[in-house]
């Protein structure tokens, strides 16, 4: 069964879409995919432009990027304060970046 994820994506200079990207705490680069339009815009605010994919297809076209892993549903980094409720678990998104 395949599932539909909202990917956060930005408009370049030419106007073409490029994938928006996260770093971990180590500096590894990692994509971004959430569960639902309304995961994503509290995440990453009212006006992230974003597109539906399927995982695989989201996976695809991260791996010429070098980014071998997806974090689903990530929570904010200004959400640490909250990360003692979440018993240290689950993924924290530290700073968007952007696809080369």
């Amino acid at each position: 069964m395949t599932h539909t994820l909202f990917v956060p994506v930005r408009t370049s200079k030419a106007g073409t879409l490029a994938l928006r990207t996260g770093r971990l705490p180590s500096g590894e680069r990692i994509g971004l995919a959430f569960t639902s339009d309304a995961a994503l815009l509290l995440t990453m605010g009212p006006s992230q432009q974003w597109i539906l994919l399927d995982h695989q297809a989201l996976t695809d076209m991260l791996k010429p990027l070098g980014i071998e892993h997806i974090r689903v549903d990530p929570r904010p980094f200004s959400d640490l304060a909250d990360r003692e409720s979440l018993g240290r678990r689950g993924p924290i998104l530290v700073h968007p970046g952007r696809a080369a």
